[in-house]
């Protein structure tokens, strides 16, 4: 069973920075495709970035030229790094994982994943 650990979440104002970590326990990252989801409040959980185990990425529209998805293979993480932050970024983040073979697919659909996270809160104040 993998445990998805994330951390980096809190309170920034709009215009902001922060960065999301993701570390898989049990098996290395490199085993899986991830990806990163968010719950606004009232809201359903919608897809944020993925990231192929060889290091392509995808990104949601509303996110695109703000937020970069990586893989830190030597430190076995992955990361978020979330700029120009907004009022409407504000949520609970969540890491998926996907046990997969395949080196080049990202995948964007909730049901696609395997593994998540418990989540973090990213809040964002005008």
């Amino acid at each position: 069973q993998v445990q998805l650990v994330e951390s980096g979440g809190g309170l920034v104002q709009a215009g902001g920075s922060l960065r999301l970590s993701c570390a898989p326990s049990g098996r290395t990252a490199r085993s899986y495709a991830m990806g990163w989801f968010r719950r606004a409040p009232g809201k359903e959980r919608e897809f944020v970035a993925a990231v192929s185990r060889s290091g392509g990425s995808s990104y949601a529209d509303s996110v695109k030229d703000r937020f970069t998805i990586s893989r830190d293979m030597t430190k076995d993480t992955i990361f978020l790094q979330m700029n120009s932050l907004k009022p409407e970024d504000t949520a609970t983040y969540y890491c998926a994982a996907k046990d997969t073979i395949n080196l080049y697919l990202r995948y964007v659909q909730q049901s696609q994943y395997d593994y998540w996270g418990q989540g973090t809160q990213v809040t964002v104040s005008s």
